[in-house]
């Protein structure tokens, strides 16, 4: 069994910064991927950031060159720094993970319960 964390959520003008957080805890070999995924009222759940264990990074293109991710492996924990925030940046954000069984060795998906993000114009 594995717990998410997340936190960093909030309100910010146009143009601010805010900083999210996942940490991940429980029984688990490792964890591979980690992730951040957004939903906007009316709309589907879309990849923001992933890294992987051995660091590889990929964004989606509309926040490419605004938001970080990054991953302390010692803490189990993700991050993503959102910088130039635009309204349509308003979302639930959702961490996930990857995580291999102890004993199995078999992948699991795993979902944080979101935090809300709004930007205001």
């Amino acid at each position: 069994q594995v717990q998410l964390v997340e936190s960093g959520g909030g309100l910010v003008q146009a143009g601010g910064s805010l900083r999210l957080s996942c940490a991940a805890s429980g029984s688990f070999y490792s964890i591979n991927l980690m992730g951040w995924y957004r939903q906007a009222p009316g709309k589907q759940r879309d990849l923001i950031a992933s890294i992987s264990n051995d660091g590889t990074m990929t964004y989606a293109e509309s926040v490419k060159g605004r938001f970080t991710i990054s991953r302390d492996n010692d803490k189990n924990t993700v991050y993503l720094q959102m910088n130039s925030l635009k309204p349509e940046d308003t979302a639930v954000y959702y961490c996930n993970v990857v995580y291999i069984l102890p004993y199995t060795r078999a992948p699991v998906r795993y979902w944080g319960q979101g935090t809300q993000v709004t930007v205001s114009s």
